[in-house]
């Protein structure tokens, strides 16, 4: 659950909105540290490709490096995470957020199509214990934040497991939590002016009314 200032600024946002930078925020932020060569293995990039990314990364603040070890210069995620908020009035803010929570929303589709394609190998336990669901409901702005609060806190039950492993129950695996709760889009506004009596008018208001 993060716990830094939230980050609005449209050039830092965009320092996200690339597949391999988010592979390697998710993998520093499952492992105390890191270096490049290690994130290389792990996620299937080459070393020199993990070790640009991984310095953009800390330039724009969502990593830092680690104690040496001999030789090597291992990375660790910032911690308390990162929060990306748009600002309406700083210019680009709002496209940034959506740029990249729309890759964050695709990678995690994927992940869950992964899951989903070998579900017949699963337990029936760890089968029956996952959930894909939905729900539709009237709320105002104030209750939908709220809302978005006590998801993002749901995991803090589990704290701690992933820096140690002694609070991992046995038969305990890393689980993924993804949720998104978002209104619907506001209708498109109308692109010219119609006859009330006309079909097409009459049409457009039965369904802006059911």
């Amino acid at each position: 659950m993060p716990s830094t200032p939230p980050i609005s600024d449209p050039e830092r946002i965009r320092a996200l909105a690339h597949p391999v930078r988010l592979e390697l925020l998710d993998f520093l932020g499952d492992v105390d540290e890191a270096t490049a060569t290690e994130c290389a293995d792990r996620i299937g990039e080459s070393v020199a490709s993990c070790s640009f990314h991984l310095r953009q990364l800390a330039r724009y603040g969502y990593i830092e490096r680690a104690d040496q070890r001999g030789r090597e210069k291992p990375w660790r995620a910032i911690k308390g995470g990162y929060d990306l908020r748009p600002q309406q009035d700083l210019p680009g803010s709002a496209t940034a957020v959506a740029e990249v929570a729309a890759l964050h929303m695709a990678r995690e589709t994927e992940r869950v199509h992964r899951y989903l394609g070998q579900l017949d190998r699963e337990s029936a336990a760890w089968a029956n214990a996952a959930t894909v669901t939905s729900a539709s409901f009237w709320a105002t702005a104030e209750e939908v934040a709220q809302l978005s609060e006590d998801l993002r806190g749901l995991a803090e039950r589990f704290a701690g497991r992933s820096d140690d492993p002694s609070l991992r129950p046995e038969g305990a695996r890393q689980v993924r939590l993804f949720g998104t709760v978002n209104p619907d889009p506001e209708p498109a506004a109308p692109t010219g002016a119609q006859d009330p009596d006309s079909p097409d008018a009459r049409g457009t208001t039965d369904r802006s009314t059911r």
